[in-house]
């Protein structure tokens, strides 16, 4: 849970994001000796921090050139205050974001740049990048590692740019910030469903970039997207932290403040829209369908189908078609839906995902053909590495017997 804000607290001192992520390593397994002996420390963050940022000292120390890195840094290394930074009206003091601004430079391949970021702001293992791409592990790997290379060779400064360079970078930083909420909501793997503190983290950084640049509609409208998912997280699970499925959840549970940040968020990203919606506004606006049901039988499906079909022009993706085939199953029946559903079978990206014979399952189940569907639930569950996912799935096939 600290893993990011130390890695990315020690960059400051270090300049190297990979050099950093070792020293947080190292401040862990320092504590990992420690903390047994010693006991749990009243802060234990803090104490990670000041940990990493000591090895950190002795590192640059260590190094021939240390009084010229000391004149840069301009302070003493040795106090964990952070460096003064310059004034300016567009800055702002946020280690975190600039941690994704600076995984997220241009130097960086596309993907390169949403593979770093996860692996160190997210703390998500290859694994579980891997499985958010449907890449191959050996693939992400070889990003991150190439990518921590670059950004050490071509010293990108650790900062959140300004103009032009900002605009550049925001797309990635936006699919970066989108994945890891993506992952604290439903976690790849591992005991738990949720991982909240991702949750947490992504929300507060995309309210912190809306205000940092108010007039980028897309910025407000994952904004909005992400308020939206939240309001949901009390009746996401059961009391043993099992998965409730959104037909099923108890609505009053949700959190009626999340939804109106959220509808507040998404007025902002249409007053500054100025063109055709983009992916983030249109997945908003299919949040904000749900949060305005007072019951799963109330939804608007009819407008959720139609503003998924937009998106699968806006923004194509076989994982959009999986979502766009729900939507079209509510609207005008299981039969039509298990058409797409039929049409993405031959899709590579989506061969080992676990949500497609999931859907399809719940298709055959509605049409009446509960062995067929039984089998889906079975191969889904084979599928997912999350424990409480898989328990779920299994439990839906042996209801289909």
């Amino acid at each position: 849970m600290e893993s990011p804000r130390i890695i990315a607290g020690v960059t400051r001192i270090v300049r190297d994001v990979g050099i950093a992520e070792e020293l947080a390593q190292d401040a862990l397994v320092a504590a990992l000796e420690q903390w047994p002996r010693d006991g749990v420390p009243d802060n234990p963050g803090a104490w990670l921090m000041a940990a990493a940022r000591h090895r950190a000292v002795d590192l640059i120390r260590r190094r021939e050139n240390y009084a010229r890195k000391l004149a840069e840094i301009g302070r003493d290394l040795s106090d964990a205050e952070p460096p003064q930074e310059p004034a300016d009206p567009e800055d702002i003091d946020d280690d975190l974001l600039r941690l994704v601004f600076t995984a997220c430079h241009p130097v960086l391949s596309a993907e390169a740049r949403t593979a770093l970021t996860l692996r160190l702001l997210g703390g998500l293992t290859t694994p579980e990048i891997a499985r958010a791409f449907l890449v191959p592990e050996a693939t992400v790997a070889q990003r991150i590692v190439r990518a921590k290379r670059t950004l050490a060779t071509k010293n990108v400064a650790f900062e959140v740019p300004f103009g032009p360079d900002r605009e550049a970078r925001l797309g990635s930083v936006l699919d970066v910030i989108y994945l890891i909420y993506n992952e604290g909501y439903a976690a790849t793997a591992g005991d738990d469903w949720l991982r909240p503190g991702l949750c947490e983290d992504a929300l507060r950084l995309a309210r912190v970039l809306s205000g940092l640049m108010p007039k980028e509609p897309e910025v407000h409208a994952l904004t909005a997207l992400l308020e939206f998912q939240t309001s949901r997280a009390a009746a996401r699970t059961g009391p043993s932290g099992a998965p409730v499925l959104l037909r099923d959840q108890n609505r009053s549970r949700w959190n009626r403040m999340f939804i109106a940040r959220g509808i507040t968020a998404l007025g902002r990203a249409d007053a500054t829209a100025t063109g055709a919606p983009g992916p983030y506004a249109l997945q908003a606006a299919i949040a904000a369908c749900h949060a305005m049901a007072y019951s799963y039988e109330e939804t608007d499906w009819r407008t959720i189908s139609t503003l998924y079909t937009l998106l699968a022009a806006r923004a194509p993706s076989p994982v959009v078609e999986l979502n766009r085939a729900v939507a079209v199953s509510m609207a005008d029946g299981p039969g039509p839906a298990l058409e797409i559903l039929d049409a993405l079978a031959a899709e590579p990206a989506l061969h080992d995902y676990h949500l497609l014979p999931s859907v399809r399952g719940d298709l055959l189940l509605r049409l009446g053909r509960p062995k067929e569907a039984r089998a889906e639930f079975v191969r889904a569950a084979e599928l997912t590495r999350n424990e409480r996912e898989r328990e779920l799935l299994l439990r839906r096939a042996a209801e289909a017997s």
